[in-house]
Parts: structure tokens; sequence; C-alpha cells
């Protein structure tokens, strides 16, 4: 088992990015397997799944018939299905697909060990269930490479929008304790991680247990992974409208890790459209959340998520969300087409606008975004921003590329020994999806703080 080789295909969000990493340090602790880069290799294969895009179910019955001329040929290849569509499709994905050999849910990675052993003896096994045994004290220390790092602090969600399946695929909302994820971030950093990013369906309805029994909210959480040596700047994703306390904003205004970057999905500008989707707030509410933001921080960037052609939608209700953007003026955006997700509430809605009205307005909604994007990329020629020296460049083998604060990825000429650094970087040039820049000198505050 010490040589097997082990190949994850990942779909869907940074916590499904996360489940991965977790599950391949599992399998290697447990059974000795190796990552490899490409499927072909492997003795085992696995699928991460996401029920949040379009079509997710087809996407992934697609990849595994891609795969089953594999395991015809090679008896011995283990194949496995998680995430989120095997928590729906459960028993069925071994009906459809009888040569897959073990299904398991967000939940249950932790148990993939066992999974495989009954899958060398030739057993299948499904276990989509949510156990109370939480999860994260059934895995091995993380181990990483690179100064980034994502760190999951909660689980589930608890809000039950009418769009969406999370709840029903992952559960309720559960915090990890507050030990937990500080000692997490504490031996990240120990490994030279300069930079974490807190994940959450809804990340900043955290409510961790401490040691003694208190509960501790999610701006609390934030100010003690401040306090540890070596993390130089904190992200976090996704956070919920109806959680963005006063003490947040106060964190943003605080805090200098914390990066001046908030993502905060709206969905829709339209109050009525709100209310289907059972949001539970309304549209004057989600720009009263953004103005306290800006007044204790004024420089930070808002970028969101937007749904076009919910059902019922009219060109009024589209309107709404076009005079929010104009409003509020995002930096960024994640915006999709309305698709059925069986089993959600919002299936069950009447629908008459047409296809062809939905992606045009998806292209306005769009061009907008990314104009409001573009101008914020020009205005930032000129500045100096600070830098985490993530890798090589894909543009050029003599220069390394990192993140800024607001999460623009910036090119520019520099020795790769200064990977996990923070440096301070003019910006020369902005493009489409990147920045240029000019390298000045390695951040003299963030050294402090980092040794």
């Amino acid at each position: 088992m010490s040589k097997r080789k082990l190949y994850i295909k990942t779909f869907g969000c940074q916590m499904n990015e996360y489940d991965s990493s977790r599950l391949t340090e599992a399998l290697h602790a447990s059974h000795g397997f190796q990552s490899v880069a490409t499927p072909e290799q492997a003795d085992l294969l696995l699928l991460n799944t996401c029920s949040v895009r379009e079509k997710a179910k087809e996407k992934v019955f697609s990849q595994l018939g891609r795969w089953r001329p594999w395991k015809v040929s090679n008896p011995d290849l283990l194949i496995g299905v998680g995430g989120c569509v095997a928590s729906q499709e459960g028993a069925d994905i071994l009906k459809k697909a009888p040569f897959v050999d073990f299904v398991f849910g967000p939940q249950t990675y932790h148990r993939v060990g066992m999974m495989v052993d009954d899958a060398l003896a030739s057993r299948q096994h499904v276990d989509i269930t949510f156990p109370e045994i939480e999860k994260f004290d059934c895995l091995p220390e993380r181990r990483v490479d690179g100064p980034r790092a994502y760190v999951s602090i909660m689980e589930g969600c608890s809000k039950y929008c009418s769009f969406c399946v999370v709840p029903y695929t992952r559960g309720e909302e559960y915090s990890r304790p507050l030990d937990s994820v500080v000692t997490e971030v504490f031996d990240l950093a120990a490994q030279g991680v300069r930079e974490v990013t807190l994940l959450g369906q809804n990340v900043n309805a955290y409510q961790g247990v401490t040691h003694d029994r208190k509960t501790v909210d999610f701006a609390s959480l934030l100010r003690y992974i401040s306090e540890i040596e070596g993390i130089g700047r904190i992200r976090y994703t996704t956070s919920h409208p109806l959680e963005f306390t006063e003490n947040l904003s106060i964190a943003h205004a605080e805090l200098p890790k914390l990066a001046k970057h908030v993502h905060l999905p709206v969905q829709s500008g339209s109050n009525r459209i709100l209310s289907l989707m059972k949001r539970r707030y309304t549209r004057e509410y989600y720009i009263d959340v953004i103005e306290q933001l800006r007044s204790y921080c004024p420089d930070v960037y808002i970028s969101s998520d937007f749904i076009v052609g919910f059902p019922g939608e009219t060109e009024q209700d589209f309107q709404n969300t076009m005079s929010l953007i104009e409003q509020i003026g995002f930096d960024h955006s994640y915006s999709f087409l309305y698709s059925e997700r069986p089993g959600t509430p919002a299936a069950e809605l009447s629908d008459d606008t047409s296809e062809e009205i939905k992606k045009e307005r998806l292209y306005l909604l769009q061009s907008k975004i990314n104009e409001q994007s573009s101008s914020i990329s020009q205005a930032m020629i000129g500045t100096m921003q600070s830098v985490l020296v993530e890798r090589v460049s894909k543009r050029s083998i003599t220069q390394v590329a990192g993140r800024t604060e607001n999460n623009r990825v910036v090119n520019f000429t520099a020795d790769k020994e200064l990977i996990g650094k923070f440096v301070d970087v003019r910006i020369t040039r902005a493009m489409p999806n990147s920045l240029q820049g000019e390298f000045l000198s390695i951040s003299k505050s963030l050294v402090e703080q980092t040794h």
C-alpha cells in the first residue's frame, strides 16, 4: 500500500479544495497513498463533487463514464465518489455506476480509509451520514507546501435559501471549537504559511466554543488569529449579510492583518426576488451593511454573488439589481444564470422568462461588474501594494507572482527566493485579469510581524 497512488478531481468551491487536501493527508497517513498529478497514474481515483454549479450531477456521471474503461481493463483500480452530489445521490450512484467502489458525503471523508479497506476486500460502501463525532478530530495534522492555506472553521448551513441544496448535503451549521481552529493556524504558521483564508458556508456565523465553555463570535476569532506570529494576512469566505455585525466592521478597521476585501453575496437587488429566494434581508438592509462597513473601513473592496434569471424575475427586478451594482460599486462578482436544484423550494416556482432574455441580462450584469473592476484596477496604477509572493509567475520564469490585498494577481520581476515573503510593489500596468508591478522592497512592518 505504501506505493499506491491517489488522484482526486475536485469540483466546486474553496471548501471542496480544502476537503480534498485534508482527504489527501488522511489517506497518506492511514494507507501511505501518494498524490499524483494525472489520473492515469493512480491506483485510487476520487471525485470530490459540488452541487452548486449547473448540471453538477451530469458532470459527475460524465467523468465516471470516462473512468469506467480504466476500471474494466484494471479491476484493481479503486474509484470513490464524495462531496455534495454523493450526499444527494447516495446509493443511487452505485446503481447507475456499479463499478464505483464507495460513496461518501462531505462529513464522512475522515472514514474513507475504512472504505478503501472494504473496497480492497471487494465490498462496496456508502456513508453519507452527518456523524456526531466531528470529523476534524479524526484527521491528521495539516501538512502544506506554500505560503497560503485554507482553514475550514465551520460546516453546513442553517439559512435554507430556496435555491440552495447545501443544508441538505452538508447539514446544519456547526462551528469548530476555538482551540481547534487556533491550533491549526498556529501549526500552519510554523510550516511557513503567511496567509490563511477562513472557510465556511456562512463563515461569519461562526460561534466557537472555548475550552471553558464560553462562545466566541467570528470577529473575536479574527482577533485571536491576528495575534499568531507568522500570519501576515487573513481572508475569509463566504460571508452572509445577516451575520455581518458591527463588531466585524470594526475588526476590518482595527486589524492590520485582516485583508480590506470582503466577499458578501447579495444574489439580487430586488426585494421581491430576495423574498422568493428566502434570503431574509432586503436591498436596504444590504446597503446599510455596506455603508456601516465603509464607515469604519473606507478603503475596503466589496465583491459579491448574483443569480440572474431566478424564477419569475421581471425586467424591473433585474433593473433593481443593476441599480444596486451602480450604487455599491462592486470590485468583482461571481454571477450565474439560475439553474434548478431538485428538491429545493425554488424548483417548484413557475418561470416564463426565456433563456435568451436571461442570457442577455447576465451579459449586461457581467459587463457592468467588469467595467467597475477595470476602473478599480486602473486606479491602482502608480500605487504601492503589499503583496505576498506565492510562486514563480506563469508569464515568465524571471518573474514572481502574488496577490494584492484586494485579491488581484500581480506579476513582477524579482528573485524567487522572495516566495513566502510580503513585499512592496508599485503597480505599473493593469490588464483584464492581472496587474504588472515593479518590486520595491520587502515589507518592513510585516517582516517584524512574521519573524
